[in-house]
């Protein structure tokens, strides 16, 4: 095309675009053109305002630009006083100066802005003609585009020709020699394959392999299909000729005169190797059967050396028939193959089915001995094979052959080769498991033997029996023992039997050698006692004191000697150990054992026995201190305290009782010294049981002359008396110690509480019955959560008769009652205060005893000296109505509550 055209072109299009002097552009021109414009205008216009700005702007530091500007201010600074008012005048003119100065730059400024529109229409101008141009320029860059495609189209399409042809020429060619390869391939093979010349078949066999799958994608065609049919044809005849010569090779008389030799069958192995894999398979199964044909007719189950006590020499066949293999037949097979695994393979499959035939029928002569023999060695050798040989024919990953184990100290590695033949045994572990349980249950009766004997605790410097250490060793090498036989069913069984000899060492060892308390009837009277106060009534401190020395003396009981409290002791720390040991044997068994049966191992039934005799043990260290404190008490309700004329030092009964306290607990504190939490807990359930009893013992005390009238030196001796008993009760976890270490918080809470009750008691005994509502409401106030059945025995300790006592109650229910409704409006929320705990170590790294240890506490069911407070006592009459609301709609829930409570307290 010329250029004359091109200018035509370019002429007719501009011609096309201006008419009538106006521009025509497409829609998104526009829109575009519009987005410049707007931009520019914008950018102009502040450039513009920014000037003004600056025109208008003056001096940057007067105070009118201030933000805060104040008027008042400013004309205050300019005239401060009356003397500046004279430049006033000057002060003005200089203002309508700067006005007026304000004014002509507006002017100005507004004036240049009607220019802004002129200038912004010439600019539109420019860029429409600017726009036109460049669009001119990108039509003839495209024209010219398309022409030179066409020219392109032109040249290439004879080129794309040719290269057609040639992909179809070279393809033809291609095809035509691997035909002529698989031709001739063909016939050369077949005359390979008559002379056996396996060494030259290989080559011509892959490479006529490989030109058949080219030439599947012709099987449609007869001629292809009967080539390819030949060559499986061939591949049948070799399998089926090295086959052959394989089986005369290794036949112990040849039958022909074709028997090749070793570099031949090698050959052969590798042409082998390119046919079908399960030739290769068939050809191997057949070679191992062959191998080991001699070892299973040796080592027939009728054979004496088939027995598991010769098991090694079984192993140590294959140890030698393998070395013969490899220096003979090694270099028969290529490495890829692993023949020599696969013999032994198969070896341990023959292997496990001869054992377990031959064990099933002889199973009554295998004893844990023998089965114990058989499986060592059978580990020792299967150890070996997996240090020997990868295990890739048993599918083994290098993950599983580097498994290591950690059951015990010295690390067991998994081997691949693990349990191949020891598979066989696990089905006759219970002979292993029954010998177990013959073994613990010696162990035990010699553990029973030895708890008869006196236990020597400063020898021994432990209080924990060493027969308990020596029972849980014992548990540590069976379960290692186990572990390395099975880790299924037979180690699930294993803790079964754990379980059994842990509750009988419990039950015969522990609970057979702890102490048991025996009380003895004495018989003793009291009658010199007695008489003795009678024949001297003028000193009756003296004589009161005397009673309670012969008293004693007559009211010995049978209680433990120190070393029984000792034993006691040990049997607790014994059984502190082995409730924490129980707890990790349970945890490591769970760990070793499969996971089908790390869940039904459960061992809580023996801790809890456990826990039962450690209760038990402190019962019968609170029984014996509490008995030892039992006499004293009957001395002291036998003290005829009307009677008493001077108030003096504590009575002897507390001192008998401090004595007590000083012989009995040290011994079992410092044998409980490793278990302090136990102390704390012998120490709490010995106040929980010894207080309510010394109430009670309270109640019975006559303090009441025959005239009625309070014997007020008795009531203050027995109030001394009660503050050092507290005060002996306070210092009871520390008695006898050269250190003096505070008992619990809990525990001092307790005894402070509950003997603070008991002198209460003793206080509201010591006020007048008269007035009688002043002395309900002394009552009440030391004793607010007084019982009907508590009050009663006050009384009777007033020796008020029993008519004036029907009017006190009656008054004492009234009052009560007032103070109980009282009480349930105001502060419906506190009708009972917390329980203060049952124990607490004396340490702060100290626990409290488990729960179950606590609930067996016994000799507690008198009346519990620390009742929790109660809003209200007894009833103010019958309720009756069912609604929750009383007739004007105001709430009965007070009611309800104290209805409830009442009905607790008065069933």
């Amino acid at each position: 095309m010329s250029e004359a055209a091109v200018a035509t072109d370019q002429d007719a299009i501009a011609g096309q675009m201006i008419s009538n002097n106006k521009i025509h552009f497409s829609k998104e021109v526009k829109q575009v053109i519009d987005k410049v414009i707007k931009k520019a205008s914008k950018f102009k216009h502040m450039y513009a305002l920014m000037a003004d700005f600056q025109v208008l702007k003056t001096d940057e530091q007067d105070p009118m630009d201030a933000p805060d500007f104040n008027t008042v201010e400013y004309i205050n600074q300019l005239f401060p006083n009356e003397q500046s008012l004279a430049n006033i005048d000057e002060t003005i003119e200089r203002m309508q100066c700067d006005v007026s100065l304000i004014d002509d730059n507006i002017r100005s400024v507004v004036r240049g802005q009607t220019n802004t529109g002129q200038d912004g229409q010439l600019a539109l101008c420019e860029a429409q003609k600017v726009i036109s141009s460049l669009f001119s320029h990108i039509i003839d860059v495209k024209t010219r585009a398309e022409r030179t495609e066409e020219m392109v189209k032109e040249i290439t399409r004879d080129i794309k020709q040719l290269d057609c042809a040639k992909r179809n020429l070279t393809s033809a060619i291609t095809t035509l020699n691997h035909l002529h390869m698989l031709v001739g391939g063909i016939e050369s093979l077949n005359e390979l394959i008559e002379r056996r010349a396996y060494g030259e078949i290989l080559n011509p066999l892959q490479a006529i392999t490989e030109v058949n799958q080219h030439f599947q994608q012709y099987s449609d065609i007869e001629e292809i299909k009967n080539l390819s049919q030949s060559v499986d044809k061939i591949q049948v005849t070799l399998a089926q000729q090295i086959t052959e010569d394989f089986k005369e090779a290794f036949a112990s008389k040849p039958t022909t005169q074709h028997r090749l030799g070793f570099n031949q069958l090698a050959d052969a192995c590798k042409v082998m190797s390119v046919l079908d894999a399960k030739v290769k398979k068939e050809l191997l199964k057949w070679f191992i059967a062959q191998q080991l044909e001699e070892y299973m007719q040796l080592f027939h189950e009728n054979q004496d050396i088939a027995w598991l006590d010769k098991i090694d020499k079984r192993y140590a066949w294959l140890k030698r028939h393998l070395l013969d293999f490899e220096d003979k037949y090694g270099p028969v097979f290529p490495l890829n193959w692993e023949v020599s695994e696969r013999i032994t393979v198969e070896f341990c499959r023959q292997t496990r089915q001869q054992l377990s035939q031959i064990m099933s029928k002889r199973a009554n002569e295998i004893d844990v001995r023998l089965l114990l023999f058989a499986i060592n060695k059978t580990q020792a050798f299967e150890q070996l094979l997996s240090k020997r040989f990868t295990g890739v024919t048993l599918g083994a990953s290098t993950a599983e052959q580097t498994r290591v184990l950690t059951a015990t100290e010295q690390p067991l590695t998994q081997t691949v080769f693990h349990d191949q033949i020891g598979q066989c045994f696990k089905p006759h572990l219970d002979i292993y498991i029954r010998s177990i349980d013959r073994n613990l249950a010696e162990l035990l009766e010699k553990f029973i033997e030895m708890s008869k004997e006196p236990y020597k605790f400063a020898e021994a410097k432990t209080t924990v029996y060493p027969s308990s250490g020596d029972l849980f060793v014992f548990y540590k090498k069976c379960m290692v023992q186990c572990n390395q036989l099975s880790n299924e069913q037979p180690m699930y069984e294993l803790a079964l039997v754990f379980k059994k000899y842990l509750r009988e060492y419990a039950a015969k060892v522990l609970e057979g050698s702890t102490p048991k308390l025996v009380t003895s009837s004495t018989g003793s009277s009291i009658g010199k006692s007695v008489s003795l106060l009678t024949r001297d009534m003028q000193n009756l401190s003296t004589a009161a004191g005397q009673v309670f020395h012969n008293f004693l003396k007559e009211g010995d009981v049978q209680r433990f000697q120190r070393d029984d409290l000792v034993r006691i002791c040990c049997v607790l720390t014994t059984g502190e150990y082995c409730l924490e040991t129980v707890q990790q044997l349970e945890d490591k068994l769970k760990e070793k054992v499969t996971a089908p049966y790390a869940s039904k191992i459960d061992m809580s039934e023996e801790k809890d026995v456990f826990h039962r005799i450690i209760s038990n043990c402190i019962q019968l260290l609170v029984q014996d201190l509490e008995t030892g404190c039992d006499a004293s008490l009957q001395a002291m309700a036998k003290v005829p305290w009307q009677q008493i004329s001077n108030v003096g030092d504590q009575s002897a009964f507390i001192s008998s009782i401090y004595s007590n306290f000083k012989q009995t607990v040290p011994t079992i504190r410092d044998t409980l010294a490793s278990s302090r939490k136990y102390f704390t807990q012998f120490c709490h359930r010995f106040v929980a049981a010894f207080i309510p009893k010394f109430i009670n013992v309270l109640y019975r005390c006559k303090l009441t002359q025959s005239d009625g009238s309070n014997n007020v030196l008795g009531c203050e001796q027995l109030l001394l008396d009660t503050h050092s008993l507290k005060t002996a009760l306070l210092e009871l976890p520390s008695v006898g110690s050269s250190v003096n270490r505070k008992a619990p918080t809990s525990y001092t809470k307790v005894v402070v509480k509950d003997m603070t009750r008991a002198e209460m008691i003793i206080k509201v005994v010591m006020t007048p019955v008269q007035p009688p509502a002043h002395f309900t409401q002394q009552v009440l106030k030391l004793l607010p959560d007084i019982t009907i059945a508590e009050y009663q025995k006050i009384l009777d300790m007033k020796a008020v008769k029993r008519v004036d006592q029907l009017q006190l109650i009656d008054l004492f229910k009234h009052t009560a009652s007032a103070a109980a409704v009282s009480g349930l409006i105001e502060q419906p929320t506190q009708s009972e205060e917390e329980p203060v705990p049952a124990a607490e170590t004396t340490d702060e790294t100290d626990t409290t005893v488990s729960a179950s240890a606590e609930s067996t506490t016994t000799n507690t069911t008198t009346t519990s000296s620390s009742t929790p407070k109660r809003a209200f006592i007894f009833s103010v009459g019958s309720f009756t109505g069912n609604a929750d609301r009383n007739a004007d709609g105001s709430s009965q829930t007070g009611i309800r509550k104290l209805e409830s409570l009442l009905k607790k307290r008065f069933p």
